[in-house]
């Protein structure tokens, strides 16, 4: 009797193995098929060259001209995903509270503060398409990541300074697409952006600001 109950327990045993295999391998086969796509190039890779001017709002003001491209792929016809790299020309503006002689000593009024600078974002790309691709249609475009100063400087702004520390990156736009070949998969892209920053700032200790910003972009994709 227990040489039974032994028998039935190790067959149990073997045919649960069995099935769990079978669960593994069927999901072992199944991983190919998940990046075949991206491998083939049937995942449909696409680029985009983007250019827009945003204008500062709020207390302390900047107004950026950016040029960034996009890389990645079309994984349905409504949305995409993707990564960038861009360069900002950031142009900032001091207010009437602006005043040199509140910072430390070895800072002079022009030394290390420009009113122009450069900055480099890098950030993840999500698109939404509205409308077939092979006609005019609209898109919701939204960008997350860091920008960041290249300068060791201190940029002037409003009363006090931006540093060189990494900033907080958002830009949300939406737009219209006007494809420029039969399949659709070239076109050009104009819309209205937003741009939201947050950096380190100094006025008389260090604390947080954030930039806002409002513009139009314009854009070509392949």
């Amino acid at each position: 009797m227990k040489r039974l109950r032994f028998l039935a327990l190790m067959l149990t045993a073997f045919i649960g193995a069995g099935t769990m295999s079978a669960q593994y391998y069927e999901l072992a086969n199944q991983i190919p098929q998940l990046i075949s796509p991206a491998l083939s190039g049937s995942m449909n890779y696409k680029g985009f060259l983007d250019a827009s001017y945003t204008k500062g709002v709020g207390p302390r003001q900047a107004d950026f001209i950016e040029v960034t491209t996009t890389q990645g792929f079309q994984f349905t016809p409504w949305f995409y995903m993707g990564a960038g790299i861009g360069v900002q020309t950031i142009m900032t503006n001091r207010n009437d509270n602006y005043d040199p002689w509140q910072y430390p000593g070895d800072w002079d009024s022009n030394k290390g503060r420009s009113r122009t600078g450069w900055m480099l974002p890098l950030y993840s790309d999500f698109r939404f398409n509205i409308g077939p691709r092979n006609d005019t249609s609209f898109f919701i475009d939204l960008r997350l990541g860091a920008s960041f100063l290249l300068s060791d400087d201190y940029l002037e702004i409003g009363d006090g300074f931006l540093n060189s520390d990494q900033t907080f990156y958002f830009k949300p736009s939406i737009g219209m697409r006007i494809p420029l070949n039969d399949s659709g998969s070239q076109a050009v892209n104009i819309g209205l952006s937003y741009q939201l920053m947050t950096q380190d700032y100094w006025y008389r200790s260090y604390s947080d600001v954030t930039l806002s910003s409002f513009g139009a972009t314009i854009g070509f994709e392949w």
